[in-house]
C-alpha cells in the first residue's frame, strides 16, 4: 500500500459499507491514504467497519480520523442528502463514489416470487443507487471548474456502480435481483454519457461467485431450497456446479473485486467510461 499513491488525499464515498465488499473497500482505500465516507443503513455493521478501519489505520501509522460514517437509507432522498452534505463538510467534495449498497431479495422461482419483495429490490438497488449517484454527482459537477484554455471541464471524478453477472445471465430463481442489476448496467451507460460534460466518469463492476464465506454458503443453501430445476437440492452440489462453470475453476475473492473497483475509480482507467468490468473468472465470457 505504501507504494500505491493513487488514492492519497482523495475523498471516497462507499455505500453498503457495513457489508463484506464495502468493508474491504473502506480498508483498502483507507490504508492507501484516502479519506473515507462510509454509508450504511445498519448502524451496528457500519460501526464495526469504522472500528476495523481505524485499527488498520493505526497499524499503518495513518490518521484515524480519515474515516467518517453516516447511517443512510438510500431509498429516502432526504437521508442521502443529509449524509452527503455531512461528508462534504468533513472532507470536501467527493472525488470518487463506490455505489455499492444493495439487497439480494428472495431466491424463488418466478411464479412464487413476491411482488412486494420485487418492488423492494428495485427500490433499493435501482432507485436507491440512482439517488446516491445523482446526489454525489451534483456535488462533483458544482465543484468542477472549466479549464480556462479549453473551456471544458476536466475529468476529475469517478463513479463505480456495483452490478452483477446475474444481470447478464438472468440467474434463475433471482428474477428481482437480476432485473435490478440489469437496470444498473443501463443506468451506468446513460449516466456516463450525461455526466461526461461535467468531468465525471461512470462505470460498473459485475462480480460473480465470490467466496468462500457466509454469503456464498447462504446463497447456495437458498438455491438448493428454491425448488428450481436448475439447481440441485444439495447445497454442496450447487456450489460444485457453479465452480465447474468457471474456466479458472475457483471462487473469486473480495480483494480481487475491490482491486478491480480501484482500477475503475483511479486514473489508471482515465479513458474508460460507460464500461462494465466483469470479475467472474471467465464464467460469463462470450462474444455478443
Amino acid at each position: 500500500p505504501e507504494a500505491d499513491t493513487r488514492f492519497q488525499g482523495k475523498h471516497i464515498v462507499i455505500t453498503g459499507a457495513g457489508g463484506n465488499f464495502g468493508r474491504e473497500g473502506c480498508i483498502f482505500f483507507g490504508i492507501r491514504g484516502a479519506k473515507i465516507t462510509a454509508l450504511d443503513l445498519n448502524k451496528d455493521t457500519l460501526d464495526e467497519t469504522v472500528s476495523i478501519v481505524k485499527e488498520e489505520l493505526k497499524k499503518a501509522g495513518l490518521d484515524q480520523d480519515s474515516i467518517v460514517s453516516f447511517e443512510c437509507n438510500v431509498t429516502e432522498p432526504s437521508s442521502v442528502e443529509a449524509a452527503i452534505d455531512g461528508c462534504v463538510k468533513e472532507f470536501g467534495t467527493p472525488d470518487m463514489l463506490w455505489n455499492n449498497a444493495g439487497y439480494q431479495g428472495q431466491i424463488k422461482p418466478t411464479l412464487e416470487y413476491s411482488v412486494a419483495d420485487f418492488a423492494m429490490v428495485m427500490n433499493i438497488n435501482v432507485t436507491g443507487m440512482f439517488t446516491v449517484l445523482q446526489t454525489v454527482a451534483r456535488k462533483m459537477e458544482a465543484a468542477n471548474a472549466k479549464d480556462e484554455s479549453t473551456g471544458v471541464k476536466p475529468f476529475r471524478y469517478s463513479i463505480v456502480n456495483t452490478a452483477s453477472v446475474a444481470a447478464m445471465r438472468g440467474t434463475p430463481a433471482m428474477v428481482a435481483y437480476a432485473s435490478s442489476k440489469a437496470a444498473i448496467l443501463a443506468m451506468t451507460v446513460s449516466t456516463a454519457k450525461d455526466l461526461a460534460p461535467s468531468g465525471i466518469r461512470v462505470n460498473a463492476i459485475s462480480p460473480a461467485l465470490i467466496g468462500p464465506g457466509f454469503m456464498w454458503d447462504r446463497q447456495n443453501d437458498l438455491h438448493a431450497k428454491s425448488g428450481s430445476p436448475y439447481f440441485s437440492n444439495d447445497p454442496e452440489q450447487v456450489a460444485k456446479g457453479k465452480v465447474n462453470g468457471v474456466p479458472m475453476k475457483r471462487l473469486g475473492s473480495i480483494e480481487e473485486v475491490v482491486k478491480s473497483v480501484a482500477y475503475l475509480l483511479s486514473d489508471d482507467s482515465s479513458y474508460t467510461n460507460a464500461f462494465n468490468l466483469v470479475v467472474d473468472g471467465g464464467m460469463s465470457g462470450g462474444v455478443r
